[in-house]
């Protein structure tokens, strides 16, 4: 069944009404008609069975039906991810949002490249948003991950306060099984910083280890900045999150 999202104050009792982008390619791209139905994630964990009544601009439709759907990891990842250049962003949002992410904060660091106005800022993170809730329609999540507008990294260590921080660096002398082995229990929030291209700098590292965070390594291999999260997500979803808890008897 077709998938959208759609803001809460869009539902209105048993009515609903998409946005633009959504109207737009539920008439002009699927080419759906009235008497289609489709599902809508509100984004804060409901499913909407909807019956779509008109379609143009503004498309609108009935709620057949409402159900909450179990797709959230019980930990709550939030990236602090370092701005990469080009298109790699979207890719990392991409991809950590399928993996269950609950929040990206872009951060600015010493080894940033790109530098815009706050504006342009402004811009990039509406982008990376949308980025998030298409990739959360196409991996049936019904939570769309938050994506901030970029700030410093000096803002975003005061602002963590995880029960799990980490920072991923490739002079790290403990892996990041090590730390992982230290924990006496399943936290329930984990921060945890990647540096962009070139890496974070050791003032940048020791900044962090003075916030809290521990210091791991991904391994023997230097990994792309665009690699690096989703390679901490897959491994501490599969450790501590939702894809340790699936087995062989969920496929039947």
């Amino acid at each position: 069944m077709r998938r959208f999202t759609i803001a809460s104050e869009r539902i209105a009792g048993d009515r609903v009404t998409f946005d633009r982008d959504e109207s737009r390619h539920l008439s002009r791209v699927l080419r759906l008609h009235p008497g289609d139905v489709v599902v809508a994630a509100d984004g804060a964990g409901r499913e909407l069975t909807v019956r779509v009544e008109s379609v143009g601009e503004l498309a609108s439709g009935t709620v057949l039906s409402t159900a909450t759907r179990a797709s959230e990891s019980p930990i709550a990842i939030t990236l602090l991810q370092g701005v990469p250049k080009g298109d790699k962003m979207e890719t990392i949002v991409r991809t950590c949002t399928e993996l269950g992410v609950a929040r990206v904060w872009p951060v600015l660091t010493e080894r940033t490249i790109v530098r815009l106005e706050p504006a342009r800022w402004r811009d990039r993170a509406r982008r990376w948003q949308r980025v998030a809730r298409e990739a959360s329609k196409q991996c049936g999540r019904v939570v769309v991950p938050d994506v901030e507008i970029p700030r410093s990294l000096a803002d975003c260590l005061v602002a963590t306060d995880g029960d799990l921080r980490l920072c991923l660096w490739e002079g790290a002398s403990r892996p990041l099984a090590a730390a992982l082995g230290t924990l006496t229990g399943a936290p329930t929030s984990v921060h945890v910083l990647v540096g962009p291209e070139g890496g974070l700098s050791r003032d940048e590292v020791d900044a962090a280890r003075a916030h809290g965070f521990a210091v791991a390594g991904l391994g023997p291999r230097i990994l792309r900045t665009e690699t690096a999260a989703p390679a901490f997500l897959a491994i501490v979803q599969s450790r501590l999150g939702d894809l340790a808890s699936r087995t062989v008897a969920d496929d039947r």
